[in-house]
C-alpha cells in the first residue's frame, strides 16, 4: 500500500509517556531506555522460566485432558476420546530450552510514522520486548533480518550479551538505498531447512506483501510450515495512516518499496471511504492467514502504547491457557 509523503499538519509527532521516544541515532542509550521500560512493565508477568511469551506446547507428552474450543485438532488424543466418547487433546511437557527465532522486516515500508513513532522504531521495541521475555534460564535467541535488498542471520545463542548484541545488530541494520522488498517466504524458509530445534518463532512485519488481492498470501504457506515444529508468534506493526486517511486536499503518495507516486484528492469523501474499506479487507486477508498458520497475533501501533498493548497480549494468552487447563481438569 502507497503512503503519503508528508504526514497532514495536525499529525507531528508529539512527546508521550507511552513508552520511550525513540531515536536511532542514539541506539545503545535507546536499547537500554527500552531494556528499562520493558523489564519495569513486563517483570512478574512469566510464571516459570519455561513459558516463554506465547505459552503453547513442548515436544515431550504429557497427559490428556478434555478438549476446549481453540485447541489445535492436531494434538487431538483418538485413542483416550475413542474410550471416554469425549473428544480429549494430549498435553505436552515444557521444554527446558527454548530457542527463540526472530524473523524481522526492516523493508522500507517501515520507514514510515505518522503519529508517535516510525513503523521501523516500534519493530526495535517489540523485538525488544520479545527478547527480554524469552532469553533467560539458558535460552538461546537468534534472528533472521531483511531491509528489502539483502537479509543476514544472527546465530542462535544463549546468555543476555548475546542477547544485547542482537538487538544492537538489528537497531544498526541500514536503511535500504533504492527501495525493494523482503521475501518474508524466503526468510521463514531459512528456518526449516535446516531443522531448527522446538521453540519459538516471531515475525515481526507489517505483512503488507501480496495483503492486496485474493488467495493465499505469499508467506503463508512457509509460517503454515512452522507450526508443527515451533510455536508462532506474529507481531503486526501498522501506523494509522495505513488504516485511513485524513481530510488533507491533494496529497502525493509514494510507495516506499517501488518509488511508485500517485497523486490523491483526498478531501474527496469517497476516496477515505474506499481507503478505509480496502484497507480494512486487506488486514481482516491477513488476520485470517495468520489464524490459519496457527500464530498468535499481536497488532502494535504507532499511535498507541506499545508496551501496554504487550502486557495486554501476555496477560489474555496466559488467561487463554490457564482456562484450557482448567477446563480440562473438571
Amino acid at each position: 500500500m502507497s503512503r503519503p509523503s508528508d504526514p497532514p499538519h495536525g499529525d507531528i509527532p508529539v512527546a508521550t509517556d507511552h513508552g520511550p521516544s525513540i531515536d536511532l541515532h542514539g541506539a545503545d542509550a535507546l536499547l537500554r531506555r527500552l531494556e528499562l521500560t520493558v523489564r519495569n512493565r513486563l517483570d512478574g508477568l512469566l510464571q516459570g522460566n519455561y513459558l516463554g511469551l506465547v505459552p503453547g506446547p513442548g515436544s515431550e507428552a504429557g497427559d490428556s485432558r478434555q478438549y476446549v474450543f481453540g485447541d489445535d485438532v492436531r494434538r487431538m488424543d483418538w485413542p483416550v476420546t475413542a474410550r471416554t466418547l469425549v473428544p480429549h487433546v494430549r498435553q505436552t511437557v515444557a521444554d527446558r530450552e527454548l530457542e527463540t527465532w526472530l524473523v524481522v522486516d526492516l523493508s522500507p515500508s517501515m520507514d514510515f510514522g505518522t503519529a508517535l513513532t516510525e513503523k521501523r522504531e516500534l519493530v526495535l521495541a517489540a523485538i525488544t520486548a520479545v527478547v527480554h521475555l524469552t532469553v533467560r534460564g539458558g535460552n538461546r535467541v537468534g534472528a533472521i533480518v531483511g531491509n528489502g535488498q539483502e537479509s543476514y542471520l544472527i546465530p542462535a545463542l544463549a546468555g543476555r550479551a548475546h542477547a544485547r548484541h542482537l538487538t544492537r545488530r538489528i537497531a544498526s541494520t541500514p536503511r535500504a538505498a533504492e527501495g525493494g522488498r523482503n521475501d518474508i517466504a524466503g526468510m521463514l524458509e531459512q528456518l526449516r531447512r535446516p531443522l531448527r530445534r522446538r521453540g519459538l518463532v516471531a515475525v515481526v512485519s507489517d505483512f503488507m506483501e501480496g495483503g492486496i488481492g485474493e488467495g493465499p498470501l505469499p508467506w503463508e504457506r512457509a509460517l503454515r510450515g512452522l507450526s508443527d515444529r515451533h510455536q508462532l508468534l506474529a507481531v503486526e506493526v501498522l501506523d494509522p495512516r495505513e488504516l485511513e486517511l485524513p481530510s488533507a486536499g491533494l496529497v502525493t503518495f509514494v510507495d516506499t518499496e517501488s518509488g511508485r507516486q500517485l497523486e490523491v484528492q483526498t478531501s474527496d469523501r469517497v476516496v477515505r471511504a474506499q481507503y478505509a474499506a480496502a484497507a480494512q479487507k486487506q488486514r481482516e486477508r491477513i488476520a485470517a492467514s495468520l489464524r490459519h498458520a496457527g500464530a498468535a497475533h499481536l497488532q502494535l501501533r504507532t499511535d498507541r502504547d506499545w508496551i501496554a498493548d504487550v502486557v495486554r497480549f501476555v496477560i489474555a494468552r496466559r488467561r487463554f491457557v490457564v482456562g484450557a487447563v482448567g477446563a480440562g481438569v473438571r
